[in-house]
């Protein structure tokens, strides 16, 4: 360790522990003083006390500690997870995803040779999946092919997560289910409720709409029901996102972006405000919507091109709305999550730059002091570039998020479990550990949430999770083309 890291590593030791060290001469200066007067002076001291100073001393702090113990939210927990385990009858690899483009109606020679340079760029690998109906020639994005993805993909992965908790579904009070592009009558939630014979009480909403980041809003909502719900219930929360019927057919190039990132996934998470059998516990969910603004709201946007092609068209100044919405997050984030040895420094050099000079270069806050593990929302390879730069994460701490889009693509809100799923699937995650999940969507939006684990995968390598059949093959190294 070189000698600035040893003097940092000081500093921040110092400064966490300013109390304790702050301590020490007013405890000395007790003992001493105590040391002096001798016990018959000291208990003279006790006695000489009033009756009513005694039950106030006593009864004030024993009143405070109940009230702030009555009035405090309750913990929420994370008893399990489970994603969707894609089947290899449902892999495209980039020649079949190119033979299919040539051959599908809607698209010509300049749209597939588009494609196909995108895709090249993109950081997927050659096992992604599309949904059966995709695989047909001309694709299938009819009412029935959808309903079929929405029940392959979430009954799925909702038994391999009853199966792992060993919950039964009448033991499941609240539900949340979000995919933003397909919204059927019954709704998702009024599927599962039907498939699953939940009880009649169940509390169940489905967010439509809400882009890619909101798995995790789904989260905040089923925290707050929590709050309010009797102690112990559990909650479902669902994320998948459908893409039978959103595969954009036309020529527009802002359009058919999404063809070449987004394919199937999904999960299915269990919260519960009873840790008896928790894996994690839920320290933190912090939202930013900056869809105030023109630009951010507009900057992924469904809408139809000149010949009636319903898409989604994602705008140049992405990743710049994208920047600024993070840098919003991590300002709301920052002070609940970081040491106080970080924000002491960014304090220092806020006070600087107003009152000495602006030309002071602002601190950036080391988020590495603060979480061990970072699962970055595989929207594409521009978007983990941009966070590994903005928050100067190492190569292996972006590892799960680049290796989750090269295998499963963006899985829209499901991507941060798998991402999730392949810390742990490499041994990774320790008790104790805390995970920092970072999700992006349309409106636009930049979604945080906080975990500690509590008590890491029983079984190492994955057995039972989305990276079974491939971990040890990961991870691949990517070209420079995809990096750069």
């Amino acid at each position: 360790m070189s000698s600035s890291a040893k003097l940092k590593r000081l500093y921040q030791l110092a400064v966490s522990n300013i109390v304790a060290i702050a301590a020490v001469p007013f405890a000395a200066s007790a003992l001493l003083k105590a040391a002096e007067l001798g016990p018959e002076e000291l208990l003279a001291r006790l006695r000489a006390l009033r009756p009513v100073h005694m039950f106030l001393a006593a009864f004030v702090p024993a009143a405070a500690a109940a009230i702030y113990l009555k009035l405090r939210p309750r913990a929420v927990y994370m008893v399990d997870y489970a994603c969707f385990r894609t089947s290899p009858s449902c892999r495209v690899p980039f020649a079949a995803f190119q033979e299919h483009a040539r051959v599908w109606p809607g698209f010509d020679e300049r749209s597939v040779r588009f494609m196909s340079r995108l895709l090249e760029r993109s950081g997927l690998g050659e096992e992604t999946c599309l949904p059966y109906a995709q695989h047909y020639i001309p694709p299938s994005r009819d009412l029935e092919s959808s309903r079929a993805e929405v029940e392959l993909i979430v009954f799925s992965a909702i038994d391999d997560l009853l199966a792992k908790t060993k919950v039964a579904p009448e033991d499941i009070d609240i539900l949340v289910v979000n995919c933003s592009l397909f919204a059927p009558t019954p709704s998702f939630a009024d599927m599962i409720v039907n498939r699953y014979n939940l009880r009649k009480d169940v509390r169940n909403v489905h967010l439509a709409g809400m882009g890619c980041s909101a798995g995790l809003i789904s989260v905040g909502l089923a925290r707050n029901l929590l709050q309010v719900a009797p102690r112990g219930s559990n909650a479902l929360v669902v994320s998948t996102e459908t893409i039978t019927p959103n595969y954009y057919m036309g020529k527009e190039r802002a359009m058919l972006l999404p063809n070449c990132l987004f394919r199937m996934g999904g999960a299915a998470v269990l919260l519960s405000t009873n840790g008896a059998n928790a894996r994690f516990r839920l320290a933190r969910v912090v939202r930013t919507l900056t869809g105030a603004q023109d630009g951010a709201y507009r900057c992924v946007y469904q809408e139809e091109d000149d010949r009636g092609n319903v898409g989604i068209n994602l705008s140049k100044d992405l990743m710049s709305v994208a920047g600024d919405a993070l840098k919003a997050n991590i300002t709301a984030m920052g002070p609940l999550v970081l040491p106080a040895s970080e924000q002491l420094l960014f304090a220092l050099s806020f006070i600087a730059r107003k009152v000495v000079s602006r030309g002071i270069k602002p601190y950036i806050p080391d988020f590495r002091t603060a979480f061990e593990h970072f699962c970055i929302h595989a929207g594409g390879r521009a978007v983990i570039d941009e966070l590994q730069r903005s928050l100067t994460l190492s190569d292996e701490q972006v590892e799960a998020s680049r290796m989750t889009l090269h295998r499963f693509g963006n899985t829209s809100s499901s991507s941060l479990w798998y991402e999730l799923a392949y810390v742990e699937a490499k041994g990774r995650m320790r008790r104790g550990d805390r995970v920092w999940m970072i999700g992006f969507g349309s409106g636009f939006k930049c979604n945080s949430a906080a975990w500690e684990c509590i008590r890491p995968p029983a079984a190492p390598g994955g057995a039972d999770g989305p990276w079974a059949a491939c971990v040890h093959r990961y991870p691949v190294d990517i070209p420079d083309v995809l990096k750069h």
